[in-house]
């Protein structure tokens, strides 16, 4: 019997949990979750997503109540307050909303997209996606992509980390992708400027925290030049820079006018709260300093314009939605409707098979008589079913999954006689690749409602009815 089941979600996110509460659910990789998950009773699927401000896992199972046995080892950790269990509904559409960028630190930011796409591989790779996760993942993709390129939701800069690197883009004298760079801090605003500054594709960029394995785990998950250093070396680092930005959670300052003796030319933007830099440090030559209160501007102009654009990103969220919903439900019925053709043509099969027989004992049959016979058949297969697929369908769109599952168990075409399909009747199946864009050609359309299963007939009667 096939079965589409639910899925079931936990999520250790910045909106509940601590950074540090996120890195301790994130101690094993996505594999070796994905690997761990399904290994657990009644798991058919996994997926799991881990970045700078989340770490969130997925699994399918045919009841409910499974998922959630074999997500609570998650995070053990991590305080109950800090975790969000999601159901079947509320992982759909969370999905969505981390892929458009509703969810995270920074609205609308780009990053998270490719992790989710990055995180399908990474799942995939392990068999961890099949076809009830592929048709989720797949949609919150679209989601992502469909609201970066119909509203505003990633224009300008909203985060101070992101004002910060528009503001130097603006000032500095060459241009910001040819600058030597440097963040101190690797707690949420320092995470912020570093993938800011990582997204303007700048010529290097050094993250200097006290803690430097923080900070090393931090430029892991940032593409180009980055190195990771420690507070004791940030004289030496500052020399070597062009753009500081500078934001740890220190109650004293972490620049001082001594600190600069060596820098020459040097921008330092402070977005710490206190402040990181001295106010001394304004006082010397070649040293421009800017603090949160030049970076106000920059962040007002564009909060507006993000948080009208996420009104619009919430009404097409709704909207795919309720399509994927009725894609699952269709697919759903369509799993019944498949298991009881099925069990029905095995019936009609043997049947006419002795009927003939018995009418060749009478006397020869031609093509057309044998015709005839099989046409019968077919017609009254299709007379008896048309009521039950109706109801079928009827059933799915007022969810009423328990008539669903009590047709496929009634209908269970699970004899051990039935004949298997040949290789060459098997469609073949093509995963779905998700490329530069994370998109298929066919990415408008509902995979979950594909009746490749069905017979013709079934089809034809489907759409008569």
């Amino acid at each position: 019997m096939r079965s589409a089941g639910v899925i079931s979600g936990v999520s250790v996110a910045h909106d509940r949990a601590s950074v540090q509460e996120i890195e301790c659910a994130s101690e094993d990789d996505v594999q070796t979750v994905v690997d761990y998950l399904l290994a657990q009773e009644g798991v058919t699927e996994a997926f799991s997503l881990q970045t700078c401000n989340r770490a969130e896992a997925y699994v399918v199972t045919e009841d409910a109540a499974d998922g959630r046995r074999a997500l609570d080892d998650f995070a053990p950790e991590v305080r109950d307050g800090g975790v969000r269990h999601m159901d079947h509904e509320e992982s759909l559409r969370h999905l969505m909303r981390v892929s458009a960028g509703l969810e995270s630190l920074v609205l609308g930011e780009d990053q998270i997209i490719g992790q989710v796409k990055a995180a399908i591989e990474a799942s995939r790779d392990v068999g961890g996606i099949g076809p009830m996760l592929e048709d989720a993942l797949l949609k919150a993709v679209h989601v992502g992509e469909r609201a970066r390129s119909e509203t505003a939701i990633n224009e300008g800069a909203v985060s101070l980390g992101s004002a910060a690197v528009r503001l130097a883009r603006s000032e500095l004298d060459d241009p910001i992708e040819t600058a030597q760079t440097l963040v101190v801090g690797a707690g949420e605003m320092g995470t912020l400027a570093a993938q800011a500054l990582s997204s303007a594709d700048v010529a290097e960029l050094v993250v200097a925290n006290r803690t430097v394995a923080r900070a090393e785990r931090l430029v892991e998950d940032l593409p180009g030049t980055t190195e990771a250093t420690g507070l004791d070396s940030i004289e030496s680092a500052i020399a070597a820079a062009d753009l500081v930005i500078t934001a740890t959670s220190s109650p004293d300052y972490v620049v001082e006018a001594a600190t600069l003796a060596d820098a020459g030319e040097t921008m330092l933007i402070d977005i710490a709260q206190p402040r990181d830099v001295d106010p001394a440090v304004g006082d010397l030559t070649d040293v421009v300093v800017h603090d949160i209160d030049d970076l106000e501007t920059v962040t007002d102009q564009t909060e507006v314009q993000r948080e009208r654009a996420a009104q619009q990103v919430e009404v097409m969220i709704d909207e795919e939605f309720d399509r994927l919903l009725a894609a699952y439900k269709r697919k759903r019925a369509d799993e019944a409707i498949s298991s009881m053709y099925e069990a029905a043509e095995y019936v009609k099969r043997r049947e006419v098979s002795t009927a003939l027989s018995k009418l060749e004992a009478q006397g020869d049959l031609n093509d057309e008589q044998r015709e005839t016979v099989e046409s019968l058949a077919d017609a009254l297969v299709g007379q008896i079913l048309a009521a039950p697929t109706k109801s079928l369908r009827d059933a799915a769109g007022d969810d009423d999954w328990t008539t669903i599952q009590t047709a496929m168990r009634l209908f269970d075409p699970g004899f051990d006689d039935i004949p298997t399909r040949r290789p060459d009747e098997q469609a073949e199946s093509k995963r779905p690749s998700f490329g530069a864009s994370g998109s298929r050609p066919d990415q408008n359309s509902d995979r979950a409602e594909s009746n490749d299963e069905l017979p013709r007939r079934v089809l034809e009667q489907l759409s008569d009815d």
